[in-house]
């Protein structure tokens, strides 16, 4: 008996003459605009969508594709800048990534295409030696349960026998422990740096920093932070060949990653000789940051006998702020920035153009790094 039309099997796209025309996409042109398609013969209205760097396709925003008399629907943007782009399709209502393009980027609880466009030597990929970057699944003993982060590992780690120093890089509230290496092209990045000779080579750990569903107003994050002390640090510094002191050890992170940064960092201090802040603070310390005001004690009272012992912060060597003048957290920065020099920390902060974007975090990666284990 036949089966119902609606449950036959449709042919795979590119699987035959039946499939349709070909389809490219996406396509970075030279002029760096990006034409975008998908086939959809039957589809009423086709949207683009994407997390916001992309021009037109922020939160609630969408652009329409226009569709071809061969079923194929299609738009240009652009030219947008040299960088990493998320996007999606919207398909009569129903998110889709696209299926020409292979590549995706992981953010909290979502998939995303993924698309770069090229004319950034820092962050480009390059003919220099390259590093690696490992999916690594570990036991949190924790959570009692597996969990997943992403290890840089710098050129000739697996031939070699050094030891390195360790960055630890923290992620933002809507992503993932993919988003640096995918979105952020933090593997590039580095590998560029280092051919350069602008930084040291060092591994670089990108923890999950949820572990559970996010929603606003939570707070970030006793459970991650309590992981982050008994399970990702000790397990990281016995797998990798790495110098486990203060003076080796560097924490960043940005937005979410941010706080954890300080959250994890202040009260640590004894292990951390370089700490980075990207667009992010003490969250409710302006009275108007993600989270509120929390009842009880401040940062600065929770934390007051280290902020003032004078010996951790001597061996500080590197505390490090950069927030965009039209970041929402702006505020929350300056704020958290004047707080720790009223305790008498040598505080480095740059207020950049910019906002809340994957661009200015992978910029601020690169300015930050070749600053580190000097």
């Amino acid at each position: 008996m036949a089966a119902p039309s609606a449950l036959r099997a449709q042919p795979a796209a590119g699987s035959g003459p039946a499939a349709g025309p070909p389809v490219v996409s996406p396509e970075v042109q030279p002029d760096r605009k990006i034409v975008f398609r998908i086939l959809a013969a039957r589809a009423e209205a086709v949207q683009l969508g994407g997390s916001g760097d992309i021009p037109g396709t922020g939160f609630g925003q969408s652009t329409p594709l226009t569709k071809g008399s061969n079923g194929v629907w299609e738009v240009s943007v652009g030219p947008v800048a040299p960088g990493a782009y998320r996007y999606n399709f919207n398909v009569d209502g129903v998110a889709v990534l696209d299926p020409r393009n292979p590549a995706t980027s992981e953010s909290n609880e979502n998939a995303w295409s993924l698309v770069v466009v090229p004319g950034a030597d820092w962050m480009d990929t390059r003919n220099v030696p390259h590093g690696a970057v490992s999916e690594v699944t570990y036991w949190s003993s924790t959570l009692k349960r597996f969990r997943r982060l992403h290890v840089y590992t710098p050129p000739g780690y697996e031939s070699g026998a050094d030891r390195f120093p360790i960055l630890y890089l923290l992620h933002g509230a809507f992503d993932s422990d993919d988003s640096w290496t995918s979105v952020g092209r933090a593997g590039f990045i580095l590998d560029n740096l280092i051919a350069d000779g602008k930084a040291r080579p060092m591994i670089v750990v990108m923890p999950h920093g949820h572990t559970g569903p996010f929603r606003f107003g939570m707070r970030f994050n006793d459970e991650f932070e309590r992981e982050f002390l008994a399970d990702i640090l000790p397990q990281m510094e016995q797998r990798y060949r790495v110098r486990a002191s203060r003076e080796s050890r560097a924490l960043a992170g940005l937005s979410m990653g941010g706080a954890q940064t300080l959250n994890l960092g202040i009260p640590n201090l004894e292990k951390f000789a370089h700490l980075g802040v990207f667009s992010s603070g003490i969250f409710g310390i302006a009275g108007g940051g993600p989270g509120g005001n929390a009842a009880g004690p401040s940062f600065a009272e929770r934390h007051k006998a280290i902020l003032e012992d004078a010996n951790l912060k001597a061996g500080l060597k590197l505390f490090w702020f950069a927030t965009g003048k039209n970041d929402f957290l702006v505020e929350t920065t300056r704020a958290t920035v004047d707080m720790f020099k009223k305790h008498d920390f040598k505080v480095i902060y740059e207020e950049t153009e910019g906002a809340h974007t994957w661009d200015k975090w992978r910029e601020y990666l690169a300015e930050f790094a070749p600053k580190l284990f000097q």
